[in-house]
């Protein structure tokens, strides 16, 4: 709780801290903006009054100077008087001081003023006192973590019976980085976390974003997962197909040569899920399809075929077979298209004496695609509870990515 609150507080101060700042700026920037239409309006009025009152005081100037002529005239001896009174005449009649320039009307002068209307602060004060909340509560929480061969699937709940979510966003950070990054944004309530190392705590978080709104809802609490399971990886140095950097996607490239593509080592084990999904290998299709091409699980790794279909191996080809041991079943899945997704279930259902069916060893196996399943057992003549996993492709462009 005080660790929860204190971050809070934090965040609070900072937020409304940012925003007085964004709103000084905004204030300032409008009251320059206004400033400067004044003077603006200001220039381009005064100007021809300006330069209407130096034709006023020229004209007066003038005036003024003719007067006292006239007075020196008048007022000089009588010898002179006559001829300045003929130039003082003759000065006169040619200055016009009966006119004057145009002066603008009155009601054309601009007299500036500001309006300002008071209910910025009202709305603003609304909007401030309304603005920012405090949940003790998020509608969500992290419900489960199931360990997963280099990933983490992580489940979440809805715990807020008025809150119906519209999208949710989950986010990770390993314990020792200081920023969480997104890793999943959609309406699904669990997610795969892939590229986890095993053994290394990691932090996740998920909020919720409700119907039809923007923001989103507070973090849940913070919760530690772990995997303690190594990632699955193809074995690389297989000519014909070329890996990911971190081994767990290969490409069928155009090599002529063929053969199955194992594994690294027995990494699926009994009770688990193995995922194969094919993926997007640049040219937007996958490779041409063949009926030997094959993806599954084995016992062992056999070199010298070049398909899954074998003895020894549960497989399903690309357009939609499912072999046991080598051999076709009655019952098919939907082709292996671009995006499709193929999962492997096995769960142990006998160990002991040998059976009528001359193994003594039985998995239950479940085979996956494109929303419909075959459910068969598999009789083994040895214990095994770890397998190999493989694929096979006859054509380039084919790209597997397994988890």
């Amino acid at each position: 709780i005080r660790e929860s609150a204190t971050l809070t507080r934090d965040v609070l101060e900072q937020h409304f801290n940012d925003l007085k700042g964004t709103l000084k700026k905004l204030l300032d920037e409008r009251l320059m903006s206004l400033l400067q239409e004044v003077d603006a309006i200001e220039q381009d009025s005064i100007k021809p009054l300006d330069e209407c009152q130096k034709l006023i005081e020229h004209g007066v100037s003038t005036a003024d100077d003719l007067l006292r002529e006239g007075e020196s005239a008048v007022h000089g001896d009588v010898g002179q008087q006559n001829e300045k009174l003929c130039n003082f005449t003759k000065k006169a009649l040619h200055i016009q001081l009966d006119s004057l320039p145009e002066v603008p009307s009155l009601v054309d002068v601009p007299c500036l003023s500001a309006q300002l209307d008071d209910c910025l602060l009202t709305i603003l004060k609304n909007q401030i006192f309304r603005h920012g909340t405090v949940a003790s509560r998020p509608p969500v929480q992290l419900e489960e973590f199931v360990e997963k061969p280099g990933g983490i699937l992580v489940r979440w709940c809805k715990v807020d019976d008025d809150f119906i979510p519209q999208d949710y966003r989950l986010q990770y950070r390993k314990s020792t980085a200081s920023h969480f990054e997104d890793v999943y944004v959609g309406s699904e309530t669990e997610f795969i976390v892939l590229h986890i190392d095993p053994n290394v705590d990691y932090q996740f978080r998920v909020c919720a974003r409700g119907d039809g709104r923007q923001e989103w809802s507070p973090w849940s609490v913070p919760q530690i997962g772990r995997t303690t399971l190594v990632p699955h990886e193809w074995t690389a140095g297989l000519e014909g197909y070329s890996l990911s950097s971190r081994r767990n996607i290969a490409l069928r490239n155009d090599s002529q040569a063929c053969g199955v593509l194992y594994s690294k080592a027995p990494t699926y084990f009994c009770g688990q899920t193995l995922t194969f999904r094919q993926v997007l290998s640049g040219i937007e299709t996958v490779g041409q399809p063949d009926r030997r091409d094959s993806l599954g699980v084995c016992v062992e790794q056999q070199n010298g075929y070049d398909s899954l279909q074998r003895d020894k191996a549960v497989c399903i080809s690309t357009n939609g077979a499912v072999f046991v041991n080598g051999k076709e079943m009655t019952n098919q899945l939907p082709a292996v298209t671009s995006g499709s997704t193929v999962t492997f279930d096995m769960e142990v259902v006998q160990l002991g004496p040998s059976s009528n069916e001359g193994g003594n060893f039985k998995l239950r196996v479940t085979i996956s695609s494109n929303n419909r399943e075959v459910v068969f057992d598999w009789v083994l003549d040895q214990c095994c509870v770890s397998l190999y996993f493989g694929c096979s492709f006859s054509y380039p462009g084919w790209k597997v990515l397994v988890f």
